[in-house]
């Protein structure tokens, strides 16, 4: 009898153990389910609006239309030569100025300011309030980074509305997603490749411009490539930093119109519907091209510094 309940006992064990690992996964196939219909819905609905303006775009798209310059006044008439010019010296200007002090604010809160020990409480505290500011800025809607840019570059420094005003008042808005990502993949990089590199008699500096950048430098490249995208796309800033001309800018001084502003301007002054969803057709597909250069380049520039 004893016998027979303790077959009987573990019999139910072994079922109650194949019922619970049968119920895990499930639960695990459900789960991986509901992932990929999320990414799959995504997906879908990014290609709907990309194809949409793509094919709606396309039907103005000519020649005609890429080399010609917008013409002045609220006809909508003309092309968006001057605008594409435009955005393409606004967006390398930009970058380059948010990105050197991106990276060198976050290399310094994250490698230098860890570090602070003792009598440096009242440093400590300065990079908490820089923290604490820099996560503030990234909820900071861009119109007032546009007046803050309209009131400091504009009037009180005298650039007026010009290329130059535009670029600073661009890196300011882009400046903590740049700070927030590159912090985040410095941390990313193993505690072991600072000490390895710090052990084989390495300075501290050596270290991260040798060791720990590399490492990291993909996830850097993230917030550099999600900085282009805000510049491209961006209008609020610049409507109040640029000017808003449709000439061809031919220095720092001059104002411009980017193809995003000039995209506003055809949807909601001149109501020319269709030259909109032709430009922002070629809006689209100069991210896509931006963003495949920045990548290609990220990719070398990485082996290079691996010594690939």
């Amino acid at each position: 009898m004893r016998e027979s309940r303790v077959v009987s006992l573990v019999t139910t064990r072994k079922k109650g153990r194949k019922a619970n690992v049968s119920r895990r996964h499930l639960v695990q196939k459900l789960a991986f389910g509901f992932l990929w219909l999320t990414g799959l819905v995504v997906v879908a609905a990014l290609l709907v609006v990309v194809g949409y303006v793509l094919l709606q775009g396309a039907r103005v798209i000519t020649p005609e239309f890429l080399l010609t310059p917008p013409r002045g006044g609220l006809s909508g008439e003309g092309g968006i030569s001057t605008t594409i010019v435009t955005t393409l010296y606004l967006v390398p200007l930009t970058i380059g100025i948010a990105t050197p002090l991106g990276v060198g604010a976050a290399v310094y809160l994250v490698e230098y300011a860890g570090e602070m020990q003792g009598n440096e409480g009242v440093l400590l505290r300065l990079v908490e309030v820089a923290r604490f500011g820099v996560e503030t800025l990234s909820g900071v809607p861009s119109i007032i980074f546009g007046l803050f840019g309209y009131a400091l570059f504009v009037s009180a420094l005298n650039f007026g509305f010009s290329l130059l005003s535009a670029a600073l008042a661009g890196a300011c808005l882009i400046l903590p997603t740049i700070i927030r990502t590159t912090e985040e993949a410095l941390r990313a990089v193993p505690r072991s490749y600072r000490e390895g590199s710090l052990a084989l008699g390495a300075t501290q500096w050596q270290t991260i411009w040798g060791v720990v950048l590399p490492a990291a430098l993909p996830g850097i490249i993230t917030g550099v490539v999600l900085g282009v995208g805000r510049v491209v796309s961006e209008t609020a800033v610049f409507y109040v930093t640029l000017g808003g001309s449709y000439k061809m800018p031919t220095s720092l001084l001059h104002g411009g119109r980017t193809m995003a502003l000039h995209l506003y301007y055809l949807a909601m002054d001149t109501r020319a519907f269709d030259k909109a969803m032709g430009t922002g057709a070629i809006l689209v597909l100069s991210i896509i091209a931006i963003n495949a250069i920045i990548n290609s380049l990220s990719r070398r520039l990485t082996l290079e510094l691996k010594g690939g």
